[in-house]
């Protein structure tokens, strides 16, 4: 792309297109990045200039950019069929993609239910859930209230929204969004977040429909991270109060946290599962909600009991065939034991990083790494912003949650280019807080 051809391009961007978590007054004053292409763990500028691409573009590509046996199988199936409904019709992908994903999930996950987004994954829940609990033959209650996390983030549908607890998403929708109580998290206290939990419970179990949470990493709501413990007691929890349990896995899920799934390091099984981002390695919106047997049993018999729910695009061909053959590339090429050695590195940066006076709270589990400048601030902070600056200008992507910074690479990403994340991401942290320690000073 000429010089000419991008100053174009960004002009006719900026006069047409509303871009997500962007305030736009500010965007139009700046000069935004234009991507012409990627591979591996890299991003090409319109200018030919590469960068490390430090979060797999919102947590999704997995598998690095452009996957050759992703891209072959997506033009595969787009000669045989690229659409049709799964409203009462099938087609092989689909049949083939939850034959698979099945056997990866916990005992007692039998049906998968195909979605477009990870938003869309928990909206279907949450309506699964509501449902279950309405066709109920006895006793009846009205279980229509939810339970989640303080500091949570499960998408931005209106019942996905309501689940939220960070203010700057969830506060201009609060007065329309369904009644939901947000709970102490495990990543602050785990005693207090149990206890709290089965206060709850024993107080309220006949209204409460379902818990809903983020197995071990809290992500959009800061990277918090806790210990596998308080999914144990959750599970005990909620089944001896009669509450569903939804763990929301479309961040955690294919191997970040270091297993598959997040909540198989607590040896449980939820009542659903949610799943997005990794599982069509980046290259396509598709998700997944899988349910028990129990839930699924609920919507047997006439019309009026089916789950009268699904988008125009969910289980679509294309996105089903890349979804089977991102879960044989996984198996293949041993992701998995790759990201440990990559989870290794990551904590060994963070300690590195814990060093550093002005950091808090560094920290790692799995691929995945974060910490806090400053003591507050929150997600309008604009202290990570000024490390991703500074990671930028030598060849980092960043995408910073106000003021924490976190690296949320490919699990499979080139080891060199791993080291030249971390150690830029460690030089730009040091540049950040000596300019903060120069305007004290």
């Amino acid at each position: 792309m000429t010089p000419e051809e991008r100053s174009l391009l960004i002009a006719k961007d900026k006069q047409n297109v509303w871009h997500p978590y962007t305030e736009m007054s500010a965007y139009r004053r700046g000069t935004p990045l234009v991507i012409e292409r990627a591979h591996g763990a890299r991003l090409v500028d319109a200018n030919g200039r590469e960068y490390i691409d430090g979060n797999a573009q919102w947590w999704t590509s997995l598998l690095g950019h452009n996957h050759p046996r992703l891209v072959r199988a997506l033009c595969s199936q787009a000669e045989k069929l690229c659409h049709t409904s799964l409203a009462g019709i099938t087609h092989a992908p689909a049949v083939e993609l939850s034959e698979a994903l099945i056997r990866t999930c916990p005992d007692g996950l039998k049906h998968a239910f195909f979605t477009d987004n990870g938003s869309t994954a928990v909206e279907a829940a949450i309506k699964m859930a509501i449902q279950f609990w309405t066709q109920q033959s006895a006793p009846r209650h009205n279980k229509s209230r939810f339970l989640a996390l303080e500091g949570a983030f499960h998408g931005e549908t209106l019942g996905a929204t309501a689940l939220c607890d960070v203010g700057a998403f969830r506060s201009p929708f609060s007065a329309v969004t369904m009644p939901v109580t947000h709970l102490p998290s495990p990543a602050a206290d785990l005693d207090l977040a149990v206890s709290a939990l089965k206060a709850e419970l024993e107080a309220h179990a006949d209204t409460i429909c379902a818990l809903v949470i983020e197995p071990l990493i809290q992500g959009a709501g800061g990277m918090q991270m806790y210990s596998p413990e308080y999914l144990v007691h959750a599970r005990q929890l909620t089944e001896k109060y009669g509450v569903l349990l939804i763990v929301d896995e479309v961040f955690t899920g294919y191997g970040r946290t270091g297993t598959f799934w997040a909540c198989e390091q607590a040896r449980i099984t939820p009542d659903i599962l949610c799943s997005a981002k990794g599982l069509s390695g980046g290259m396509l919106p598709f998700a997944a909600t899988i349910a028990s047997e129990r839930l699924f049993e609920a919507f047997m018999g006439d019309r009026s009991r089916a789950f009268l729910y699904g988008h125009t695009y969910c289980g679509n061909p294309l996105g089903a065939a890349v979804a089977c053959e991102v879960l044989r590339v996984y198996e293949d090429e041993d992701v998995l034991a790759g990201a440990v050695i990559r989870a290794k590195l990551i904590k060994q940066s963070m300690a590195r990083l814990a060093e550093l006076p002005g950091v808090y709270a560094a920290r790692s589990l799995g691929v995945c790494g974060a910490l806090n400048l400053g003591e507050g601030g929150g997600y309008l902070s604009d202290l990570g912003w000024r490390v991703y600056e500074a990671a930028l200008a030598q060849g980092v992507y960043l995408r910073p949650l106000g003021n924490v910074v976190y690296l949320t690479p490919a699990l499979n990403i080139p080891l060199t280019d791993l080291e030249l994340l971390l150690a830029t991401v460690e030089t730009s942290v040091q540049v950040v807080l000596d300019e903060l320690k120069s305007v004290r000073g």
